[in-house]
């Protein structure tokens, strides 16, 4: 069957996703009003670089040639399908500067790292023992950042943060 993905491939597609992930990040960073919404946003852009640099580690290790298939087919329609999430259609610069309020920043920070856990999760599966090390590693820094994300947006839920979060400039 054609159009199979390699693991090289889909390692590459986690490189664009993580890229992605902290450009929206340091977008919403500018943009915040709150200075402890600006440092969350700017740490969340930080580690999503450091996730850039470990994929860039994974990716020298991967043989170009190696198939997620064990039988002709069977990964395509997966990974193809985790990578045309429209989830990631939202992380243009120009919807960044759409983001009316935290809330929403939050809410969209959260669908992106579940989307990430949900990635790498599969993507581990193709992987040799210590390349699925490193990959474990970054699915539990994105819990991290899902709860860190979650906690933020029962504070702004229960209106404990100051009243000049209420909107992004």
């Amino acid at each position: 069957m054609a159009n199979l993905f390699s693991v090289a491939e889909i390692v590459d597609i986690g490189i664009e996703k993580e890229k992605k992930r902290r450009d929206f990040y340091g977008a919403v960073a500018e943009r915040a009003i709150d200075p402890e919404l600006t440092a969350l946003f700017r740490r969340l852009r930080d580690w999503e670089e450091e996730h850039v640099r470990a994929f860039g580690e994974i990716r020298a290790g991967v043989d170009e040639r190696e198939s997620v298939d064990s039988y002709p087919g069977e990964g395509r329609e997966y990974m193809e399908s985790l990578v045309a999430d429209q989830l990631y259609q939202a992380l243009s610069p120009a919807a960044a500067k759409e983001i009316a309020s935290p809330r929403e920043a939050i809410e969209m920070g959260i669908g992106f790292e579940k989307d990430a856990i949900l990635f790498f999760r599969a993507l581990a599966d193709f992987l040799s023992a210590s390349q699925r090390t490193i990959v474990e590693r970054l699915i539990r820094e994105e819990q991290g950042h899902l709860v860190r994300l979650s906690r933020l947006r029962e504070i702004i839920s229960t209106n404990k943060m100051n009243r000049r979060s209420d909107r992004i400039e």
